[in-house]
């Protein structure tokens, strides 16, 4: 998983992480989400394709029925649904474990993100102008808002 995730740190400001993190670090979050989330893995003849996870929005009380989600799908899978069908599971995974809002933030310019996640009812709920900074110039991110529940 991780040599999905690296070219996302790498080449693009979708995550705004500078550099990969090592093996063992990239380990250790997955273990530690695991322990109150759902971390899903796609494969296609025994080779992961991409993965999505739900964590912590806000470490706060009345925040508890509230995740952030991220899902990253190797570039040469993208277009094949593996990203609707993560998304179909997770969602489903959440709401089964009493979550009520799904929030997602994508760093600008990202139609591909944006258009996903509004085909999958998401709505954009807020826009911060110029808040990450990264390879020399400085992005906009906005997030986006499912409820589950209403």
């Amino acid at each position: 998983m991780l040599a999905i995730y690296a070219p996302y740190v790498e080449k693009t400001a979708i995550t705004f992480e500078y550099q990969v993190p090592s093996l063992e670090e990239f380990e250790e979050r997955i273990e530690k989400t695991k322990q109150k989330f759902p971390y899903l893995v796609a494969e296609e003849n025994g080779i992961i394709q991409g993965y999505a996870y739900a964590s912590v929005y806000y470490n706060r009380a009345a925040y508890d029925w509230t995740v952030e989600l991220s899902i990253y799908i190797k570039e040469e899978a993208r277009g094949k649904h593996i990203g609707s069908q993560l998304y179909a599971s997770l969602e489903r995974n959440l709401q089964e474990a009493g979550f009520v809002n799904l929030l997602v933030c994508i760093a600008l310019p990202n139609n591909a993100s944006l258009t996903f996640h509004k085909k999958h009812g998401y709505e954009q709920v807020a826009h911060f102008k110029k808040v990450g900074y990264k390879f020399d110039k400085w992005h906009d991110i906005v997030w986006m808002q499912k409820r589950l529940l209403d």
